[in-house]
């Protein structure tokens, strides 16, 4: 498959100098706080870092419009060098989620030659513009290397490759990633150089990949690049089968946690949109029109596959169908989604576009959830129509309960 490369940031050498000069000039705003959020500026609106459980995730409930998915490869030497990355890593995301005032670097005279606080994306003020940064460790960093291997969490391994994936290893796995959501794209940019400046001689990308969503057209969930909503049914918080709970059967510092499944998927668009909207309506098992399931009027209506035992009104291989068969043998499979479109510069040698989902899913547990929901489509009738090709599988750090706190304290308790 032909796609525009991972981007490299290189350089090393400056490391905690450069990690000093992030917070140069920069003093915090005070992040505003609406009892109304529609009388005030939504970009002013900050979604706290701090809690129990990492934002990102179920906070905000509302979907942010733009997103990028960062993978790195680590660089630290040991223990030590890893829980100094990740402390820095706390103190910018928490920085850049609360919105800051951009000031003059103070100098005699030579300030052209000190490191700038800030890239000046933003301008002078940088607002909150609802950012959340998500974190997650992949299963590399859970050896003696790090004095982790005892307390690798169970079923973190590398991202298993399914029969009809065709994997590229340039967009594959990753040590660390962040998910990083906000209102728009340069805030999403702002945030994610200033992270790797802070952080240069620590860890260097390995695959990014921007992403977007629309608001609803014209009510309810965001559409995909095949212009069917997405994200339309997804697990309340008070579910059980997200957070990683004290009988969840995992190491007891990941309790708070979750695992991230990211999935590259190229739509084929151009192939898609070759069939009629009856055949692909009987693909998805939703009416593209308004999203209701075949059986159904609404969106939000709940089919009912029991009253179509035969698949007469929505096909037994349809995806809905064989993504959530709603039984009490598949009840505790059901995964948190967050998805993103994503398109790329440029187009394939045979000149169609480099277009899909950046699919991102939260789960208690990988196997059980995530696996279990792929193996029953892996016959599904849009396999022709998509091409998975990268991803990882990752370990979401429990959140930061107390101010001066940092991501990852409890694995390196």
């Amino acid at each position: 498959m032909s796609i525009n490369r991972r981007t490299f940031l290189r350089g090393a050498g400056l490391g905690s100098a450069l990690a000093a000069a992030g917070t140069l000039g920069v003093t915090r705003a005070e992040p505003a706080v609406a009892a109304d959020r529609g009388s005030v500026d939504p970009t002013t609106v900050s979604v706290p870092f701090l809690g129990a459980n990492q934002a990102g995730i179920y906070r905000p409930e509302t979907l942010q419009p733009a997103s990028c998915f960062a993978a790195f490869r680590v660089l630290s030497a040991d223990a030590g060098e890893l829980q100094a990355l990740l402390q820095t890593l706390s103190g910018r995301i928490q920085s850049l989620s609360e919105g800051s005032l951009v000031t003059t670097a103070p100098g005699t005279g030579r300030e052209t030659e000190v490191p700038s606080g800030d890239s000046g994306v933003l301008g002078v003020e940088v607002p909150p513009d609802q950012l959340t940064v998500t974190l997650g460790l992949g299963s590399g960093l859970f050896t003696d290397k790090f004095g982790l291997a005892d307390k690798r969490p169970r079923g973190l391994n590398p991202m298993r490759v399914f029969p009809t994936d065709t994997p590229d290893p340039d967009w594959t796995g990753g040590d660390l990633i962040l998910q990083l959501c906000s209102l728009s794209p340069d805030a999403i940019h702002h945030a994610l150089r200033d992270l790797t400046r802070a952080t240069r001689s620590q860890m260097q990308l390995e695959w990014k990949i921007t992403g977007f969503h629309s608001g609803p057209r014209p009510t309810g969930a965001p559409r995909n690049l095949f212009g069917y909503k997405d994200g339309i049914v997804n697990p309340a918080e008070d579910e059980n089968l997200v957070w990683i709970t004290p009988d969840s059967g995992q190491p007891d510092w990941a309790v708070g946690g979750t695992f991230m499944v990211v999935r590259l998927i190229r739509m084929l668009v151009e192939f898609w949109d070759r069939i009629g909207i009856p055949e692909q309506n009987a693909i998805i098992g939703r009416n593209r029109g308004n999203g209701a399931p075949l059986d159904g009027e609404n969106e939000t209506d709940i089919p009912n596959y029991a009253a179509d035992p035969d698949g007469k009104l929505i096909p037994l291989d349809a995806h809905i169908r064989l993504a959530n068969p709603r039984t009490a043998e598949t009840d505790r499979s059901r995964i948190l989604r967050r998805g993103y479109n994503y398109e790329m510069a440029g187009m394939d040698r045979n000149g169609n576009s480099e277009t899909g989902l950046i699919f991102c899913s939260y789960q208690q547990n990988i196997q059980d959830q995530f696996e279990a929901t792929q193996e029953r489509l892996l016959n599904e009738p849009m396999v022709d129509y998509i091409q998975p090709f990268g991803g990882g599988y990752f370990i979401v750090l429990p959140g930061v309960p107390d101010f001066g706190g940092n991501l990852g304290d409890s694995l390196f308790s």
